[in-house]
């Protein structure tokens, strides 16, 4: 797409390579959260057949993968937030070229 062209949709965040480490971390941890809910739910490791084999097991196990989701959420929402300058900019360009008025007046500072 030449840079020359009116950008076709609203802007939204871009997939940094820290972002997608991060939501690898996530699913990791949601697979663990499944992991240690299926016990609960079954008596028995029904996602792995040997584990967790006890309630203890179970309960670190899925508590440890809700920490793990949580951390790994805050750390994309962190990834997103540095990007806001460069997406409003791109935000204000998309709204002057699709919808001219309702373009916001410059602040002045």
């Amino acid at each position: 797409m030449p840079c020359s062209r009116r950008p076709a949709r609203p802007a939204r965040p871009r997939l940094t390579g820290r972002i997608f480490a991060y939501a690898l971390a996530d699913v990791f941890g949601l697979t663990c959260v499944a992991i240690g809910a299926s016990w609960f739910a079954a008596g028995k490791g029904a996602i792995l057949a040997n584990f967790p084999t006890s309630t203890a097991e179970a309960v670190a196990c899925t508590a440890g993968g809700v920490a793990v989701m949580i951390w790994a959420v805050a750390r994309i929402l962190r990834e997103i937030a540095k990007q806001g300058p460069e997406m409003q900019a791109r935000y204000d360009a998309y709204i002057a070229a699709h919808h001219p008025d309702k373009v916001r007046p410059p602040e002045s500072g």
